[in-house]
């Protein structure tokens, strides 16, 4: 089986001894590469807008590393010091026996957060549509594929077999490639889904966060060498993401949209609201940093079931949990 990209970036990293002890960054400062540009990161934006970081004494510089592979890539390579990513890639890490492995000691997002966005309406929508067709997927190796191919499978269709599935096309490529003919179906994120809806180009027929289940899909993580130097800050980190979390549970749709607005500049505001009411609706933004086991089990079902997972890890291999709960207790 071929290894996804991710899980080969990482093993030429290791093999080339390069994973720094530490990120060399200054006191109280921390970037943050994000794998994506999304409405699903609202309580991030949420963090950085309404000023919860800087209420903890930190300062943040984000920057979007566009893809799992450049993001863990960046982190691997002391670039960046936190990387807002999938799960998976921890584990991808562990399983290459990095001495300095990767932790993940905050959860963002509890859901996948893609869509299944159909070129045609056919009116009523039924899974088995997709047999005979064109997929426009995701990176193999990476949540939003393996999350979508678990989902195939649970509705009776192999990916691989009953339909023609395009996963040769970069990431930050595929929107383009699905407006410009590619594919009957597309795996999309919001904000991209309600702008292709709006604009003629394809209907939300489906939610993947909905079909799969609650999974640790995206949390913060740092090299474990990183922790250990910067523990305070990372606790600090976890604090303003847990204000930003109860912010999000307890404001509009609307409230959210207009304060995450200036990540999404080119977007009209009734979209970042369409996108951000998805979200809420099908509990995709996670209401603590912290992770659960059922969640952890989860997301190594969908790794087993694309063939990802060498075997299964232990969560206290690498999760800590420590900042979440405090963060947790002193928020109460």
């Amino acid at each position: 089986m071929k290894k996804p990209r991710i899980a080969a970036a990482i093993a030429a990293l290791l093999f080339a001894g390069i994973l720094l002890s530490g990120c060399g960054a200054k006191d109280h400062h921390i970037k943050i590469g994000e794998v994506t540009r999304s409405v699903f990161y609202a309580p991030q934006y949420v963090a950085l807008e309404k000023g919860f970081f800087k209420e903890e004494g930190l300062d943040v510089e984000l920057q979007t590393t566009a893809g799992g592979d450049k993001t863990m890539t960046a982190l691997l390579a002391g670039q960046i010091n936190v990387a807002l990513v999938g799960a998976e890639t921890s584990i991808y890490v562990y399983q290459q026996g990095a001495e300095d492995p990767v932790i993940d000691f905050a959860g963002l997002t509890q859901t996948d957060g893609t869509f299944l966005v159909a070129r045609e309406d056919s009116g009523t929508f039924d899974w088995s549509q997709l047999k005979g067709n064109t997929f426009l997927g995701q990176r193999k190796g990476g949540m939003p594929q393996m999350a979508g191919e678990f989902t195939l499978k649970k509705h009776g269709i192999d990916p691989h077999a009953d339909l023609q599935l395009i996963q040769n096309i970069d990431f930050a490529n595929i929107t383009a490639a699905f407006a410009s003919g590619t594919g009957q179906y597309v795996q999309l994120f919001e904000p991209q889904a309600s702008i292709f809806e709006k604009e003629g180009k394809g209907h939300v027929v489906a939610s993947f966060g909905t079909e799969s289940g609650k999974l640790p899909y995206t949390v913060f993580m740092a090299k474990q060498s990183f922790i250990k130097s910067n523990t305070k800050d990372i606790q600090k980190f976890t604090n303003a993401l847990f204000k930003a979390q109860k912010w999000v549970q307890e404001h509009s749709p609307e409230e959210i949209a207009q304060t995450i607005s200036p990540y999404f500049k080119d977007t009209d505001m009734d979209i970042i609201t369409s996108a951000v009411k998805r979200y809420k609706e099908q509990g995709t933004y996670a209401e603590t940093p912290a992770i659960s086991e059922e969640q952890w089990n989860n997301l190594q079902d969908v790794m087993e079931s694309a063939g990802e997972l060498k075997q299964r890890v232990d969560m206290g291999k690498v999760v800590d949990l420590s900042f979440a709960e405090s963060a947790a207790g002193a928020g109460k």
